[in-house]
């Protein structure tokens, strides 16, 4: 019997919990939210499905109970508030930091053997908050963000080469941001063939550019963050874990010392299996790939930064 947990019932929360449900990637799954009668109403309306999707994974929605989260095999941290008019940044990294911290610690009084898939923004320094305040191994803290940043990136090489989506490999490492995500165009391919060959350096160019503000155009067209995609990549990354399929998915993880970081979460590809991430795989970067990279790493630091300056680390 496997069992995940889902804490926070927003957009992304929701969509996460219906991607796990209608796939099927666990025996249970809960949803849980401070506001009252949210999960629990989300959760009904998803169960109300199950006769027209025929899937038979069941699903709880439940309002701050943690006891109901026992024994989960994999706990997804969606929770979190986004920026707000007149908000700094020190401020949303200190409400959202309370949030997740505070999660973390209630989520391991139930399930101490979870693998932890941190969503909340800003992800990378909400992973790198959830590793140290927790003390977990390293393997069991994965944050989600390269995940959807590839899947942008694959998505607009498909449209720029009109091919189908899921013929294309694309891979986007370094930190969740716009000006931080470092889409790996050497490395993309439609079939083996690399995309570099079909496409022009002003396309592949371009791709790159409306990959890095790939967030930001759809909170432009939506008023809001996304969140199918971002539920998808979530359930996708689940997925890996419980069947232990060993899939090679672009993650935010602990780094000593690979891709000369040490100390920091940021993406990087890595194997995913039923231990959480099970291996980081180099992809040897280039002198200028690698500048980037440091470049990322530094602005994700400094963001890190924050958590000691307003002591919650």
């Amino acid at each position: 019997m496997s069992k995940v947990t889902v804490v926070g019932a927003g957009n992304v929360g929701a969509t996460c919990a219906n991607v796990l449900l209608f796939k099927e990637v666990a025996d249970d799954i809960v949803l849980l939210d401070i506001k009252e009668g949210i999960s629990e109403g989300k959760a009904l309306d998803m169960t109300q499905t199950v006769g027209f999707l025929g899937c038979d994974s069941r699903i709880k929605g439940v309002t701050n109970d943690y006891s109901a989260t026992e024994k989960s095999d994999v706990v997804i941290i969606t929770s979190g508030i986004p920026r707000k008019p007149g908000m700094t940044r020190e401020e949303l990294i200190g409400v959202n930091a309370g949030i997740v911290k505070g999660v973390a610690e209630n989520i391991l009084k139930y399930s101490p053997d979870a693998v932890i898939i941190v969503v909340s923004n800003p992800m990378d320094t909400m992973a790198y908050l959830t590793l140290k305040a927790t003390g977990l191994p390293k393997n069991r803290v994965i944050g989600m963000g390269g995940a959807l940043d590839s899947a942008r990136f694959k998505c607009y090489l498909s449209r720029a080469l009109n091919v189908n989506p899921n013929e294309v490999e694309g891979l986007v490492i370094g930190g969740h941001g716009d000006t931080t995500m470092i889409p790996l165009t050497r490395f993309a391919t439609y079939k083996g063939l690399p995309v570099s060959n079909l496409l022009d350096a002003e396309k592949l160019n371009k791709v790159v550019s409306d990959t890095m503000v790939g967030g930001a155009t759809l909170t432009g067209l939506l008023g809001t963050s996304a969140w199918y995609a971002p539920g998808a990549a979530v359930g996708y990354l689940t997925e890996s874990i419980i069947y232990d399929q060993k899939k090679v998915i672009s993650c935010c993880v602990a780094l000593d010392g690979e891709y000369g970081q040490k100390d920091i979460c940021i993406g990087v590809p890595v194997v995913i299996g039923k231990n959480g991430w099970e291996k980081i795989i180099d992809y040897k970067l280039n002198a200028k790939e690698q500048e980037l990279f440091d470049k990322s790493a530094e602005a994700v630091r400094n963001t890190n930064n924050v958590l000691k300056e307003i002591k919650v680390l």
